[in-house]
């Protein structure tokens, strides 16, 4: 194994990195909610593409997903 410990000790600490990744993601979402404005986000670049190169981009729908 690396570093010289045994497979119980290295298991023990990657599951312990993997939750504790997975909790501060959890908990980074729920208090800062990164994603709850991202279809603004994507409207105003779909705007701006549309008024610059006046290429109308096909696919993407301009719709509220309305849980607010």
């Amino acid at each position: 194994m690396p570093a010289g410990v045994s497979w119980g000790q290295y298991l023990k600490f990657m599951s312990c990195a993997v939750l504790s990744m997975m909790a501060g993601s959890q908990l980074v979402h729920m208090y800062y909610k990164p994603l709850e404005d991202l279809d603004v986000y994507i409207n105003k670049e779909v705007e701006d593409v549309t008024k610059t190169t006046g290429i109308q981009l096909t696919g993407i729908t301009k719709a509220s997903s309305g849980n607010k």
